[in-house]
């Protein structure tokens, strides 16, 4: 008797065992896509494995077979099984990951005779981090690469943050190389059929976004990262894998080359080239460093201070003057809106999201309040729904309160708001407003001048210098002349590397810190999230997971570190805690959090894990 070892897309650990029926014997193969019965349920499962004997009684039979041929091949199946052991999830939640939504629910492939895999090669392959601080240079470095790839007659896979600067590259690439590449991403229509060309040996190059790691190249040679400090190249859903580690472990099992490349690498590859575990390319900015101000905001006057911070007396002189010099200035705060939160004038009950808790924004141009959580809006109360007070006040400030003030300011300038950037003429403003989504376009300002970003320091994240330090170079791309930064912290090392322009001040400091504290690079996180909508049974099942966890680490190599409210504590209807552990493999968090999860439940709870958060 023949059974299969068959895995399925749920949270739950296999592989099942299943009876090969006679007629399929010697057509089930690893790798090939069957249907199963599992328990009341029909479901899509993958074949991991063959044997000849089962301890299990009472077995089923394999439904159905879908593929002619097994659509993953060895690499791929022991790709997935290490993402699984990596990031606590199942092997067939790895599996389905990999594969396009057509396929995970159980489209059939056209019969295909897939080329034979590569002959193994005598060379590991080749990591490389490049440091391009003005992104100008290491495209041409990219095309060498690919051309030598080409050369050798291995295939070629590009990751892109986002769909916008997938098509830049695309278009960059074909007038470069004189040649066609196939797009991927999960929005495209045809993304199932990308996939079949590309397993069928049909296309040497594929560009696309992060879930491209897996396309199923079977003589791969180089895969290239741009960007790769990115937050998109984590995923967001279970498993919460990073398309940078699965990367690492692809390109270990296809002997490939990989290149990473940022004007503000990560953390974590930075540390990677310092211990001479990748190599480390350095290129400077092709022009001139801008001149870097900072503003101190707690030396302001103290008259000045009283009026407000937003935009400080030398910025406005220095925005003054930029436009008697027809210069393009642009202003930057990551905060939509008009007021950042309303409150009564006489309780002083703030208004909130109600399935959120969290405070409600203020957008003038629509007249009404906003979560931009949920996006449940309402609109302006006449009366407190507290106090019945007739008297709102709204305090905070978005946007849309600076293109007020400069209204207000300088009544002669032309005031644009960059909501869509990319679309907007710059020759039609003298003045622009943005938020973040200004960094994924290739504008350049005269002057550059940022607003309330303590903001994006001051939060309760381990990762927030890093993500202020990013935001800053980007902005530092832009810049032709001066970039002015307004803070109360202006000895903070973020701020020090910039005025230095030294980049490095920023990333040994922050390492320094990193390590005393036994963070990220220096050792890995995992996070259990708890949530529900009964708000008093998610902070109880939180706390018993909690014990049963402190409990039961001895000798396991984790450390349990804490059980907290997440922020924000309530999200869409749902309340959320959290437990944070540590270790210096993630694959000990997964082992641990596997056994011990695998038997705790409690009535409407649903537990994720996400190692390496961000």
């Amino acid at each position: 008797m023949l059974y299969a070892k068959v895995v399925l897309g749920l949270s739950v650990e296999g592989p099942f065992d299943y009876i090969v029926p006679q007629g399929m014997s010697g057509k089930i193969q690893p790798g090939s896509r069957v249907r199963v019965s599992f328990g009341a349920r029909k479901l899509i499962g993958y074949v991991v494995g063959l044997v000849h004997k089962s301890n299990i009684k009472g077995l089923k039979p394999i439904s159905g077979l879908i593929d002619e041929r097994p659509i993953l091949d060895k690499n791929m199946l022991s790709l997935t099984r290490e993402l699984s052991e990596y990031y606590c999830c199942s092997w067939g939640e790895a599996i389905e990951t990999a594969l396009p939504q057509a396929l995970r629910k159980g489209k059939a492939l056209p019969a295909l005779d897939y080329p034979p895999a590569k002959a193994e090669t005598d060379s590991p392959g080749h990591t490389i981090l490049i440091h391009d601080q003005d992104g100008a240079k290491r495209w041409d470095y990219y095309i060498e690469a690919i051309k030598e790839t080409l050369a050798a007659k291995r295939s070629v896979l590009v990751l892109l943050p986002d769909i916008k600067a997938l098509l830049s590259a695309k278009n960059l690439i074909e007038s470069r190389l004189h040649c066609s590449l196939l797009t991927l991403h999960r929005k495209q229509t045809h993304e199932s059929q990308a996939w079949v060309d590309i397993k069928a040996g049909k296309i040497d190059i594929a560009i696309g976004t992060r879930s491209s790691i897996f396309a199923p190249f079977n003589n791969l040679g180089l895969v290239i990262i741009d960007e790769e400090d990115a937050f998109v190249y984590k995923q967001d859903q279970v498993p919460h894998y990073h398309a940078k580690v699965a990367a690492f472990m692809r390109v270990a099992r296809d002997r490939a080359n990989l290149i990473l490349g940022s004007s503000s690498p990560s953390l974590e590859s930075l540390y990677l080239a310092r211990a001479l575990e990748i190599s480390y390319l350095f290129m400077p900015r092709n022009s001139a460093f801008p001149e870097v101000k900072i503003t101190d905001i707690m030396r302001l006057a103290p008259a000045e201070r009283k009026k407000g911070t937003l935009l400080s007396r030398y910025l406005q002189d220095s925005i003054l003057q930029g436009l008697g010099l027809k210069k393009k200035i642009l202003l930057f705060l990551n905060r939509k809106g008009f007021a950042t939160f309303a409150s009564c004038n006489s309780c002083g009950a703030i208004l909130r999201c109600p399935r959120c808790n969290i405070n409600l924004v203020y957008h003038f141009k629509e007249n009404n309040l906003v979560c931009h959580y949920c996006n449940f809006k309402m609109p302006l109360p006449k009366l407190c729904p507290e106090c019945n007070s007739g008297y709102i006040k709204y305090a905070g400030a978005g946007t849309e309160k600076v293109e007020s003030e400069l209204s207000r300011i300088f009544p002669q300038a032309r005031i644009k708001m960059l909501d869509k950037p990319g679309q907007e003429d710059l020759e039609e403003g003298d003045i622009f407003i943005a938020t973040e989504a200004v960094l994924a376009a290739k504008y350049s300002f005269d002057l550059v001048a940022t607003l309330s970003i303590d903001n994006s320091l001051n939060r309760l994240d381990l990762r927030a210098s890093e993500k202020t330090f990013r935001l800053l170079c980007g902005l530092l791309a832009l810049t032709k002349e001066r970039l002015l930064i307004q803070t109360s912290i202006p000895k903070h090392h973020v701020f020090t590397a910039l005025l230095e322009k030294d980049m490095n001040i920023f990333y040994t400091q922050e390492l320094a810190q990193r390590e005393q504290l036994k963070f990220p690079p220096y050792a890995h996180l995992g996070l259990v999230k708890i949530r529900g909508s009964k708000e008093s049974r998610v902070k109880d099942a939180a706390a018993a997971l909690f014990k049963r966890l402190a409990e039961r680490n001895k000798g396991r190599g984790v450390k349990v570190i804490s059980l907290n409210a997440a922020e924000p504590p309530q999200l869409r209807g749902n309340f959320y805690w959290q437990i944070l552990l540590r270790s210096d493999d993630p694959r000990k968090i997964t082992r641990f959090l596997k056994i011990n999860l695998k038997d705790f439940r409690h009535s409407g709870i649903i537990i994720t894990v996400d190692i390496d958060p961000l």
